[in-house]
């Protein structure tokens, strides 16, 4: 199948989202499947306010149409809701093409818990944005619950995976990354940022230490404020991986994410996990013996990480082992619409007729 995939996220940024659609992507090719990304680093960008590693295209429009034409694609998925996002989407309801969209980020929160915007602002343009996608696809079952009750339609499972011989247990021979510290080890990973509720994490009350991971813009406030709290700033790779497997508990208090990826790489290296009851832990963790879910999304967070502590590291192993890249490759293809099929190329080959008789001059009789 010949998939165009157009999103505002993708590398060099390092997040959930963009390691989801390039693993997806990898998966896909090597399935056999020809994959063109529409992707920020072929457009002159802009930094987006308050979040400069995401670069915003200019201009998208008309090179984005020029791709569609060239690609011929049988199946089009718009990943985000960005201007490369848009732009896909407004060629595709004008030349009335199927798509489908995926819901990675909690825009209106996101937004809300920046701006002096309300939650409605957010969900109205969402809405808008989403209503034309023959699916759309999210990644947990309590995000579709919750875009079911905001008024959205056509929802679809997509779930996650992780790279299980990345993030794996530590072994005997490997150093401990965190020695010297004090024992237990909770960590949290990710961009140290309002919406990721870093602070309710390093506000805790719990034995050992506390480690965050990460960079962002509310780094150096919050290491000032909570200097009982280690802040170590971003790992990538395998070092990163490193660090997760040393590490006794990882604590997640976001309230604003539609997964979680990192929760899954901790689960993968044997550390149990800590979250709020919130989209992501809430289906995640119920069930596995690999965490605990604080009793609300207020309070109870270091209570959970305590009893996140009794979990046997083998057993969180063995449950991550249950998620992999392939099957969340297979899932997303089974979601695209349309299916291939023949009436697709000769859709293209109309359009490019339609295209030449539009240039060609009118004769004067």
């Amino acid at each position: 199948m010949r998939i165009l995939l157009a999103t505002d996220a993708w590398e060099p940024q390092v997040n959930g989202v963009v390691r989801t659609l390039t693993r997806v992507v990898g998966e896909l090719r090597a399935m056999g499947h020809t994959v063109d990304v529409v992707s920020p680093d072929q457009f002159p960008t802009f930094p987006l306010p308050t979040y400069p590693e995401i670069k915003l295209a200019l201009g998208a429009y008309e090179p984005v149409q020029e791709r569609f034409k060239l690609f011929e694609p049988e199946a089009i998925h718009i990943a985000t809701e960005g201007p490369i996002g848009l732009a896909a989407r407004r060629i595709c309801t004008e030349w009335k093409l199927p798509f489908t969209t995926s819901y990675h980020t909690r825009f209106p929160e996101y937004v809300s818990a920046r701006l002096p915007l309300p939650l409605a602002a957010g969900y109205s343009y969402m809405r808008w944005f989403h209503k034309p996608s023959g699916r759309l696809m999210v990644a947990t079952p309590t995000m579709r619950d919750e875009l079911i009750r905001h008024g959205f339609r056509n929802i679809s499972a997509w779930s996650r995976g992780v790279d299980t011989e990345q993030f794996r247990p530590k072994r005997p021979d490997e150093p401990d990354l965190f020695e010297g510290l004090a024992r237990p080890i909770f960590l949290n990973v990710g961009r140290v940022a309002v919406e990721k509720n870093i602070e309710a994490f390093a506000s805790l009350k719990l034995p050992g230490t506390k480690v965050v991971i990460g960079d962002g813009p509310a780094r150096e406030e919050l290491a000032e404020k909570y200097p009982e709290t280690k802040f170590l700033g971003a790992k990538f790779g395998d070092e990163l991986a490193r660090y997760f497997a040393c590490a006794d508990v990882f604590c997640f208090p976001s309230l604003t994410d539609t997964f979680g990826l990192v929760i899954l790489e901790a689960m993968a290296a044997g550390v149990p996990v800590a979250g709020f009851n919130a989209p992501g832990p809430a289906d995640i963790i119920p069930g596995s013996n690999a965490g605990a879910l604080a009793p609300d999304q207020e309070t109870g967070l270091a209570e959970a990480c305590l009893e996140a502590l009794k979990c046997d590291r083998a057993v969180v192993r063995a449950f991550a082992e249950k998620f992999s890249w392939r099957a969340c490759a297979e899932e997303f293809l089974k979601n695209l619409e349309p299916y291939p099929d023949p009436e697709k190329t000769r859709f293209w080959r109309r359009l490019r007729r339609l295209a030449r008789l539009r240039r060609k001059p009118k004769t004067v009789a």
